[in-house]
């Protein structure tokens, strides 16, 4: 129930997006499993997904921030609970892009071990 706080917390607009790229990762990379050397548009597509889950939890960061002077703005005082919420939405963001990014670069590396182990195999037979 935690983590369904926290996506609410990073805003709908920016989280789900992103647990939406992490999902397309996952598919992604169990489907290309079984699929012996043929890794190369898979691995693309993640390299892709990765750095966009970053650059969407990095517009969250910049969204957040803007909320969060908006705020202080209105009021004309800046108070710590003023700037919780934009700030948590402004660190949420990036933390579950890069999360997403690492989860697409592990399946890369594990992709391309698996490659590099049956192209070495192929060569010994």
């Amino acid at each position: 129930m935690a983590l369904f706080e926290k996506l609410q917390d990073a805003g709908l607009f920016i989280s789900y997006p992103i647990i939406i790229i992490l999902i397309i990762e996952i598919v992604l990379f169990v489907r290309a499993l079984p699929q012996q050397n043929k890794y190369d548009r898979t691995i693309k597509l993640l390299i892709s997904l990765g750095w966009f889950a970053i650059a969407w939890g990095y517009l969250g960061r910049t969204l957040g921030l803007i909320e969060a002077f908006d705020n202080v703005a209105a009021s004309g005082e800046i108070t710590p609970s003023m700037l919780s919420g934009g700030l948590k939405k402004a660190l949420l963001g990036p933390l579950m892009g890069i999360i997403t990014f690492i989860i697409a670069r592990a399946g890369i590396l594990v992709l391309h071990f698996i490659s590099e182990k049956s192209e070495n195999i192929k060569t010994v037979d």
